[in-house]
């Protein structure tokens, strides 16, 4: 992170707030500030309040600054998407459904984060905290990018192909992409029906563990002593286009977490997650083709990524999406089998670290195919390449095993930072 820049840890302002050490209304104020000093260089936000009436202070998260990319509905705000057809849109007569939940948590919506077009591949304007010369990914840029540079410490981003994992990778947080209909996507404007998803993003692993415990009231696996897992390593390369600083990179993590007394062995055979990536090209095209049908009528006033997108699902005969949602079925059952002793499955989030330039957000290679199947995944940040920019890692849990996978995640990240926690519990 530049100098500059520093994420908000969640779980020391649960504390404070908790303790009385600092007040909603403070917590507010410190994210006004921020916003108001470093927003002009890194565009994050498109609608913002950070003086909102704070209403619902009661819930585990006491007061805490949200923000919610802007394909996500909060009552009074406009939900524009990132698209130019949606200018005048007028503000959302209500919360989305899992804004109401974060709501009932205690925490406090203060804006909308930029978001690429729809929440496919145009690039918004926001810059990476990281290194703001360079992409911060997409398409949950803004809520990422609001994370890393500390203006909140808890942001709401979805994923259809890698918007969530991409995105925190580059630009050094965590984050977790929910299992796919763990949350209603009431109030949000989606893509792909059948891929997506809720995701999340805060400082650290620790951080989404305690959001995860306060909006489920699962417990805080942040708080327990973890035992070494069992990991089941997916080096990608039969995905192509993994650099070799990750590569070099990947192994060197793998080493430590060895050593740190983790169980890690490897994908003996990587054909179904690139059975799973190519049967995810086919159904996100063909569903996003009838979910924005609207905008498909009007494509010649979309950017091109999108109208390409949508002009292809719509080609797309009904028997190429069928045939593709049984490759993922299939794909599924021996995935199931080879992993089913293990407690996730890690590998690179991206393919490197943020690429320079705005143009582009990246290639969401390498989660599409676990998104194909709606599992949970986590980002841990801590590693970075060559150029001194972060890597993020990826953990793959079991579907709604999000208090497993956070508990495994924590323990990750212990290590890779440097303060592994000797386990007391034996296998």
């Amino acid at each position: 992170m530049t100098p500059q820049y520093r994420p908000w840890s969640l779980r020391e302002l649960v504390a404070d707030l908790r303790a009385g050490r600092t007040t909603p209304d403070e917590a507010l104020a410190r994210a006004s500030r921020r916003i108001a000093g470093t927003d002009a260089e890194l565009c994050a936000w498109v609608a913002c309040d950070p003086t909102p009436a704070v209403t619902a202070t009661e819930g585990p998260l006491g007061g805490v600054p949200l923000a919610v990319k802007d394909i996500i509905d909060v009552a009074g705000l406009p939900t524009r998407c990132g698209s130019a057809l949606r200018v005048d849109t007028e503000p959302a007569a209500s919360d989305a459904a899992i804004v109401r939940a974060w709501r009932h948590a205690g925490a406090v919506p203060i804006g909308k984060t930029v978001t690429t077009e729809f929440a496919f591949f145009a690039p918004g304007p926001t810059r990476n905290p990281a290194a703001p010369g360079h992409t911060p990914g997409g398409s949950s840029s803004g809520s990422a990018a609001a994370v890393a540079a500390g203006h909140v410490p808890l942001a709401l981003g979805s994923q259809t192909a890698g918007s969530v994992t991409r995105p925190a990778a580059f630009c050094g947080i965590a984050a977790m992409v929910m299992s796919r209909g763990r949350f209603a996507l009431d109030g949000v404007v989606g893509l792909s029906p059948g891929l997506d998803s809720h995701g999340l993003f805060a400082a650290t692993a620790s951080d989404v563990a305690l959001a995860w415990s306060a909006l489920t009231g699962d417990p805080d696996a942040g708080l327990d002593e973890q035992r070494p897992p069992r990991l089941l390593v997916w080096r990608a390369e039969a995905q192509g286009g993994v650099e070799l600083a990750t590569r070099v990179t990947m192994d060197a993590a793998t080493s430590r977490l060895r050593a740190a007394g983790a169980v890690v062995d490897e994908i003996p055979d990587e054909s179904p997650i690139s059975a799973l990536t190519t049967a995810h090209r086919v159904v996100m095209a063909y569903e996003a083709a009838r979910e924005r049908a609207a905008e498909l009528a009007v494509a010649h006033r979309l950017s091109e990524p999108l109208a390409r997108l949508l002009r292809t699902g719509a080609a797309t005969p009904d028997e190429d999406y069928e045939a593709a949602r049984r490759a993922m079925a299939r794909a599924a059952e021996r995935l199931a089998l080879v992993s089913a002793s293990y407690d996730a499955v890690l590998g690179p989030a991206a393919q490197g670290s943020a690429p320079a330039g705005l143009a582009s957000t990246g290639d969401p290679i390498l989660s599409r195919p676990w998104q194909a199947l709606g599992l949970p995944v986590v980002t841990v940040p801590g590693l970075r390449g060559d150029t001194g920019l972060p890597l993020g890692v990826q953990l793959v849990g079991r579907a709604r095993g999000e208090v497993a996978l956070l508990g495994t995640a924590c323990w990750v990240e212990g290590v890779l930072r440097g303060g592994t926690r000797p386990s007391v519990i034996t296998r």
